[in-house]
């Protein structure tokens, strides 16, 4: 969008068309509201920038169908222009008639009739240029099919429309049409007085069958307008992030540099976008419908005054007078910023042109103005609506997706303290990596020839998120159809299940104006998070995934773990619809943007840590609980606090090692391009790299019917080196500490005999043989060691042996008594011999 400059806002209102309560559709579902119709349909109108238009900015949706529109907005009209009466030079005229045909045109373009065209509606900004307003009032109401009044005014509509002008038809030439409107509009003498070329091009105007009469783009050739015309520069939309067109091809410095900023006391605000603006003004307190009750457009009725004389029990009724309020208010009423710039008074021009170059080291999380670091530390839900800090991350994330994807390592430091709402969209399809001419690629995809698919689509679609506004309009509906028929058709190897379409949800939400990015994001999600999860035989991949979940609630929540395996309540029973939408199905969407904010900073390992920190939120009513009341708890799942079960993933995610969550299905096989590229982004919950290269040390893949009869989860010998920080130096391979003075991050319980210990083991592991670890009861047998590991409680402890099924077994005991944070070597002691990090104890002398 342009910036406000020194345009304003605007806000109209009008009721949509009730329909009846009892009646359905086809389908058998109710009928949507005509406000939701003309919801849907506005949003295209928000795309359509030109400087000849004002820019649609928002709608919003009130009771009984009432929609309030917000647009730019101008305070001179043409009507008030020819009210004033003063004479207007000719050269003038000629620039707001070809300006007006610039506007037209491009709205023709994209498919847009005025229909409501009229003095009132063309506005003219402080220069004296040419503004159409309400251009889109036709096109979102379904050509006036979803409202109760006309779309126009009658004084100005064409020809073959107007009912007053029926009888122009009778009349011989185009002559004689022009004779009548002139006296009908007082301005007999001044047609006299026009010039011929002038006349000419009123005639072509009024051409009555509109296959003959010519279009905006023909009449802007006409040469009346052969000295006007050269003045004017053909208007080119400015490309977008992801376009395949140069972004910075029209990007030119003067030369002189203090050009540039040679008015030292300009508006910043008034810089930037119109939508930005809009989003400020609501968050500094701006109230649309308070603004409309306060200029009378909206007024209040005593309810009495609104009862029927008679009812009858189908709830049909009559003798109510006619409200006035359901015909259209044409007054537009201008949002004041008072309240806006004075909350931004103390804001500094610096703060809207942050250095990214600038390496501010006294702000380890962000670069934002030093102020704000305080404001960083607060609770999501109020630094989202404090208008200060949202001004200044929407600022800082707009310059870094401009430099996409350049600063890309920026953007996803930036993302660690919060994305700014209002640049969700963008800042996803980043972290996500997408590049490249994602609107050539999606254009080139079938979406229309029929599949097998399209039925299970039609039936699911009405069942997604329907309580949004935006995704529950027919054109949602119809932007979901394509884009999910884009993604099945372009992954010929995957198939449809139910539950894609609740995946696809945010994307499209977020990018309802942009399918081509939304489908992108969509195919970048989906192999990142949810590799091989669509195959038309995924059951071992979703038993994988349940399997190792188990081991992670096993890991981090034993005594809950044990609860649940006892009564039967399996993941398979409640976890499928999480981890196959990632949390989409069961959560709406204001807790899903908040969730992947910080899912999308993370490898596809985090969501384990998402599933187990929801469990541990509900932990208190499933341990009270049995199976049956455990299956209706989430058959309905209880309120979840987000912002408390993301902080709650982070933290698991940090304290589970890498190898712990480790698939054979987690992602797809890297192609030699692909390490070639630019470097994948590193998750930020641990510093490790989340894509090691293989290695001997690294973990195996077990078949999966040994993965289900371990407890507890393995870590590979790279991360058992990495934890305990062991080196290998000097000629003798001697094992050493890397820093002496660092607290064990875990302890290594070797489960062999004491004989296979001494001749090598572990540096600081402690022995207890497996044959005399536990009582007949399942107690663990006292011994020299038996305190230290109670010490260690809380910890992490590798259970390390040669015998897998031991191992195995030594730690499901110490589940058992509850023992969180436990896990076994992979590979047993095998696997670090080679390594030479064995040692020996000392010789007792």
């Amino acid at each position: 969008m342009f910036p406000l400059k020194d345009a304003e806002m605007g806000a109209f209102t009008f009721f949509a068309s009730a329909l009846p309560h009892d009646v359905c559709g086809s389908n058998g579902l109710p009928l949507t509201p005509n406000s939701i119709k003309i919801l849907g349909r506005f949003q295209i109108l928000k795309t359509i920038t030109h400087p000849r238009l004002c820019q649609y900015v928002d709608i919003s949706r009130g009771k009984h169908e009432r929609l309030v529109v917000v647009a730019e907005h101008c305070e001179q009209s043409l009507e008030d222009l020819l009210r004033e009466r003063k004479p207007v030079s000719y050269p003038k005229v000629l620039c707001i008639a070809f300006e007006v045909l610039q506007g037209l045109q491009y709205m023709n373009k994209h498919g847009i009739v005025h229909r409501a065209l009229s003095p009132h509606n063309i506005l003219l900004d402080r220069k004296g240029h040419v503004k159409l307003a309400k251009f889109g009032l036709y096109h979102m109401t379904a050509y006036g099919d979803d409202v109760d009044f006309p779309i126009g005014r009658k004084l100005f509509q064409s020809l073959d429309i107007s009912e007053r002008l029926k009888f122009l038809l009778t009349l011989d030439c185009v002559d004689d049409t022009i004779i009548v409107l002139a006296e009908e509009h007082g301005c007999l003498d001044i047609i006299k007085e026009l010039p011929e070329n002038v006349t000419h091009l009123l005639k072509k105007c009024l051409t009555f069958h509109p296959s003959k009469r010519p279009t905006p783009d023909e009449l802007m050739q006409d040469k009346v307008f052969s000295e006007v015309s050269p003045l004017y520069t053909p208007f080119t939309k400015p490309a977008s992030l992801f376009s395949s067109s140069l972004r910075c091809a029209d990007l030119t410095l003067p030369e002189d540099i203090s050009q540039l900023c040679k008015d030292i006391n300009s508006d910043y605000l008034a810089e930037r976008s119109i939508e930005e603006v809009y989003y400020l003004w609501c968050l500094a307190g701006g109230d649309l419908e308070k603004e409309l009750v306060n200029k009378e457009i909206i007024r209040s009725k005593p309810p009495i005054c609104t009862l029927p004389n008679f009812l009858f029990e189908d709830g049909e009724s009559f003798g109510q007078g006619r409200d006035r309020s359901s015909l259209l208010d044409d007054t537009t009423v201008t949002l004041s910023l008072c309240q806006l710039r004075n909350r931004l008074k103390d804001v500094g021009g610096e703060a809207f042109y942050p250095l990214l170059e600038d390496d501010q080291s006294n702000l380890p999380h962000s670069n934002s103005n030093n102020e704000l670091s305080a404001a960083a530390t607060l609770p999501l839900i109020i630094r989202e609506r404090d208008t200060e800090y949202q001004l200044n991350r929407i600022i800082l994330f707009d310059r870094l997706l401009k430099a996409y994807p350049y600063k890309k390592n920026q953007i996803w430091k930036e993302a660690r303290v919060d994305i700014p709402p209002l640049m969700r969209g963008l800042t996803w399809a980043a972290l996500l990596g997408v590049e490249g001419a994602i609107h050539a690629k999606y254009d080139a995809i079938d979406k229309d020839t029929p599949i097998p698919t399209d039925r299970q689509i039609e039936v699911d679609i009405p069942r997604c998120h329907q309580y949004d506004e935006l995704l529950s309009s027919p054109e949602g509906h119809a932007k979901f159809r394509r884009v999910l028929k884009a993604w099945v058709v372009s992954h010929p190897d995957l198939v449809y299940w139910q539950g894609l379409d609740s995946l696809c949800a945010p994307f499209l939400y977020l990018n309802f104006n942009n399918e081509a990015l939304a489908y992108a994001c969509m195919s970048a999600f989906i192999p990142k998070y949810l590799y091989n999860f669509f195959l038309k035989d995924n059951s071992h991949v979703i038993q994988e995934y349940l399997t190792v979940f188990s081991q992670m609630i096993a890991f981090h929540d034993p005594e809950l773990s044990n609860h649940l395996n006892e009564i039967g309540f399996i993941p398979d029973l409640y976890a499928i619809p999480w981890f196959l939408t990632m949390f989409t199905h069961v959560f709406p969407l204001h807790k899903i943007f908040h969730l992947w904010d910080t899912l999308l900073l993370g490898n596809s390992s985090f969501p384990f840590c998402i599933g187990v920190a929801i469990l541990q939120q509900l932990r208190d009513r499933l341990l009270a609980n049995g199976f049956n009341e455990c299956i209706l708890l989430f058959s309905d799942l209880p309120e979840i606090d987000i912002e408390r079960c993301v902080r709650e993933s982070i933290n698991l995610f940090c304290w589970t090692p890498k190898s712990a969550t480790y698939r054979q299905h987690a992602q797809p096989p890297k192609s030699a391009s692909d390490s070639s590229g630019v470097r994948s982004s590193t998750p930020y919950f641990s510093t490790e790299c989340p894509d090691p290269p293989k290695t001997d040390l690294s973990r195996e893949s077990i078949p999966l019917n040994d993965l289900k009869s371990e407890v507890s989860p393995r870590i590979s010998a790279e991360d058992l080196i990495d934890l305990c920080e062991l080196t290998v130096t000097g000629h003798f391979k001697t094992p050493t500490k890397k820093t002496k003075s660092s607290k064990p991050k875990l302890l290594v319980v070797d489960i062999r005999n004491s004989e296979d210990f001494i001749r090598g083991h572990i540096s600081g592991s402690i022995n207890i043989p497996f044959i005399t670890a536990f009582t007949a009861e399942g107690e663990l047998t006292q011994g020299p060691y038996t305190a230290m590991l109670q010490s260690f409680r809380g910890k992490v402890i590798v259970i390390v042996g040669h015998v897998a099924k031991h191992t195995a077994e030594f730690a499901a005991h110490l589940v058992k008594m509850k023992y969180p944070r436990i896990c076994i070597l992979d590979g047993g002691i095998n696997k670090i011999k080679p390594t030479g990090l064995l040692t020996v104890p000392s010789p007792q002398i």
